[in-house]
C-alpha cells in the first residue's frame, strides 16, 4: 500500500455565528509529520475534527494525495479506514465498560475486517503491551497504557494517516517521552503520515518536519522545524509562543 498525504484547502469551520477556523490551507506530504501549534482556542483540534467528520466543514476541501490508487472521498468508510485519530484524553477516549479486547475488536467489526484474533495480538505487541492486557478494563491501566491502547485501536485498521490531537499532554513527562518515541518508531516502520496538534513547541519540533502556527482560527506562519530551532521566525506571535515555551530546545 502506497503512502498517502492530505491536502487542506480553504477550510472553514463555523459553529453558528462563531468561526472557529478561517480558511486554513496546507498540505501534508505522504510520509511527512506535520504539526499544528498555537494557544488554546486557536483552531488546531477543530481542524483535525473537521478532517475526520467530527466538526462541520462550512467551506473548503479535504483531499487525500498519493499515487497509483483511487483515493476515497472524506466521510466514506474507505477514508475513515485510511485516516485515523488519536485523541488527547486517554481517560475519556476508551469505553470504561469495554475490555481492551472489545475496544480493539470493534473497529474491525465495523469495517468487516477478518482475522481479528491475529490483528489484536499484533496491535498489542506493536504498542509494547503483552497479551496479558487484552482482557483488562481501562480503569485497570495507567495513563500511558491507556494511550497505547488508543494508538493500537487507531493502528489496527492499518491506516496511512494518523491525526494526533495532543496525544501526550495528559501524561506525565516520563511517559510522554515513551509514547512519542513509540509513535515515531511506528511512523518510520509503517511509512505513516502524521498531522499532529500540540501547544508544546518542543514536542512538535521533535516530531515534525514542518509546522503551521495558528492564532484565533487563522494561519499565522508556516515554518520548518529547522527554521524554528534557529529562531528564523517572522511573526511576533510565533516569537511570543517561543518565549512562552519554557525549556524549548531542539538540536539543530
Amino acid at each position: 500500500m502506497s503512502r498517502l498525504g492530505i491536502e487542506i484547502e480553504g477550510l472553514q469551520v463555523r459553529f453558528g455565528e462563531f468561526t472557529a477556523v478561517h480558511e486554513a490551507t496546507f498540505t501534508v506530504a505522504p510520509g511527512e509529520s506535520f504539526g499544528l501549534v498555537g494557544e488554546s482556542g486557536s483552531g488546531k483540534s477543530t481542524i483535525l475534527r473537521a478532517i475526520c467528520g467530527l466538526a462541520p466543514r462550512s467551506a473548503g476541501a479535504v483531499r487525500l494525495t498519493g499515487e497509483g490508487e483511487s483515493l476515497p472521498a472524506p466521510g466514506s468508510a474507505a477514508f475513515r479506514r485510511r485516516v485515523q485519530m488519536v485523541f488527547q484524553d486517554p481517560y475519556g477516549s476508551l469505553h470504561p465498560r469495554h475490555t481492551v479486547d472489545r475496544i480493539l475488536a470493534e473497529p474491525l467489526a465495523i469495517h468487516g475486517i477478518p482475522d481479528a484474533e491475529a490483528r489484536i495480538r499484533r496491535a498489542l505487541d506493536e504498542v509494547g503491551l503483552g497479551q496479558g492486557f487484552r482482557f483488562r478494563y481501562p480503569h485497570q491501566l495507567s495513563g500511558g497504557q491507556r494511550q497505547r491502547i488508543a494508538i493500537a485501536r487507531a493502528l489496527i485498521l492499518e491506516p496511512q494517516i494518523l491525526l494526533l490531537d495532543e496525544p501526550t499532554s495528559a501524561l506525565d513527562a516520563s511517559v510522554q517521552a515513551e509514547v512519542l518515541n513509540l509513535l515515531e518508531a511506528l511512523r518510520r516502520e509503517r511509512g505513516l503520515s502524521f498531522l499532529m496538534v500540540s501547544h508544546d513547541l518542543g514536542v512538535v519540533t521533535h516530531m515534525c518536519e514542518r509546522l503551521l502556527v495558528m492564532q484565533q482560527g487563522r494561519m499565522v506562519e508556516l515554518l520548518t522545524a529547522e527554521e524554528l530551532a534557529a529562531h528564523r521566525v517572522r511573526e511576533d506571535y510565533t516569537k511570543k509562543l517561543m518565549e512562552a515555551s519554557v525549556g524549548f530546545r531542539r538540536a539543530a
